[in-house]
């Protein structure tokens, strides 16, 4: 395991997070080199060349991780020019760029178009004439692959199922074919494939198959209509264990829909994913600042708040919680983990034993995905610094915020006239 304990003190690899906690401060993410790698090779063992696999840059943004995956031949999954601008800077190339989100700008577009880019996965009808509309303008042909909707329930929750009908991402499983035949006759549009997303943190690999199998039929549908379609995106979506649930098997899923696409034949396949790769790479580091009992319980305030990780509050979501050092002995209690943010939904765990004390750090488990890219700075709190471990080294690949960074940008009016 990429953390665990030795001489009763939990590590990442062979660095003790204590160290860590004491050197860079706290709140403090640390990712593990070793967990990230061995989660891409988890797909990448079982998707051969010309099938793709492109990082979802939601869900951890860092150059330093998107270097690291570059390095390892990934493309990229991106939502907006923001993220394109950081693939870039962290030396991947446009032409292995995926553009997928619902509501791309005019500028975001030409952006894209002007660096290249593989494929826009495109949500709307709408959406798909603005593309040729900025591609005339540029003279080029802008490559497309339409988002379908498959409607399929993922079974996830529900701020994350995003392949249903009533969902505002893709184009409706019934208006497919006559968006396709307009993009083809498109003067500056290219339709190169389909694309579909049903949602995220799926731990079974059935949702998936099911939609490829809608996705499949119509490719073949498109196809016998004179659309060239040459290849199918699958999205992300695959899940982590958070609570002790079971591990979904990639290499099963990956091999079948493989099998799947090589029956309907000329398709490279791709996939999109986030979370597998590094939501269990990454924890967040937090010092107790105050044990406050209650009348009806207990709580255990920490440095870290909502605004470093979100999850909890936004989606109920469970973190395990442990201590960094072990206490032989000591006894725990049954207390509630939660910020300094000024609000009640500031908590990152409910009815959790735990033996601490003021002062003692506590690693916020699986918190790689979505914990600093959805970060803030409410209530005018600096962001955490970031750090990535390999071996028995660390390197600081974020700094921590200072206050004067909050305000940056910001003007104060000029002086009254008396």
């Amino acid at each position: 395991m990429t953390f665990n304990y030795q001489a009763e003190q939990l590590h990442a690899e062979q660095c003790s997070l204590e160290r860590l906690a004491q050197q860079f401060g706290t709140p403090l993410f640390v990712y593990s080199q070793q967990a990230i790698l061995r989660n891409w090779q988890q797909f990448a063992a079982h998707w051969p060349a010309p099938h793709k696999l492109c990082y979802a840059v939601k869900a951890n943004s860092n150059l330093a991780i998107l270097q690291l995956l570059a390095r390892h031949g990934a493309g990229f999954d991106i939502v907006s020019g923001g993220e394109l601008a950081r693939v870039l800077q962290a030396g991947g190339r446009a032409q292995d760029v995926v553009f997928s989100g619902v509501g791309k700008s005019h500028d975001e577009i030409a952006y894209a178009l002007e660096q290249g880019i593989g494929c826009f996965n495109v949500e709307s009808a709408a959406e798909l004439e603005r593309i040729n509309d900025i591609a005339a303008a540029h003279q080029v042909i802008a490559p497309v692959s339409l988002r379908v909707n498959p409607d399929v329930d993922a079974q996830t929750h529900p701020y994350i199922a995003t392949g249903l009908k009533a969902n505002k991402f893709g184009i409706a499983m019934r208006d497919a074919k006559a968006v396709a035949l307009k993009g083809q006759a498109l003067k500056h549009i290219h339709m190169r494939g389909l694309d579909c997303h049903i949602g995220s943190q799926i731990l079974t690999a059935s949702p998936f198959l099911d939609a490829a199998d809608r996705m499949l039929a119509l490719v073949q549908e498109l196809r016998a209509e004179g659309v060239a379609i040459d290849h199918l995106d699958m999205g992300g979506g695959i899940g982590i264990p958070y609570q002790h649930e079971s591990q979904p098997d990639i290499a099963s899923y990956l091999h079948i829909l493989q099998q799947k696409a090589a029956a309907v034949g000329g398709l490279t396949l791709l996939l999109e994913p986030g979370r597998a790769i590094v939501g269990n790479a990454g924890v967040l580091l937090t010092k107790v600042e105050y044990l406050k009992p209650g009348e009806d319980k207990n709580f255990l305030l920490v440095d870290a708040g909502m605004n470093d990780l979100i999850r909890p509050a936004l989606y109920q979501a469970y973190h395990d919680i442990v201590p960094v050092r072990q206490a032989s002995g000591a006894a725990s209690a049954l207390v509630d983990v939660v910020g300094p943010v000024c609000e009640t939904g500031d908590f990152f765990g409910h009815a959790r034993h735990l033996s601490a004390q003021q002062g003692d750090f506590l690693a916020i488990m699986n918190a790689g995905a979505y914990g600093f890219t959805m970060a803030s700075n409410y209530n005018t709190r600096p962001r955490a610094a970031e750090v990535l471990v390999q071996g028995d080294q660390a390197t600081l690949i974020r700094e921590r915020e200072v206050l004067e960074d909050l305000w940056k940008g910001e003007r104060l009016l000029p002086e009254e006239r008396t």
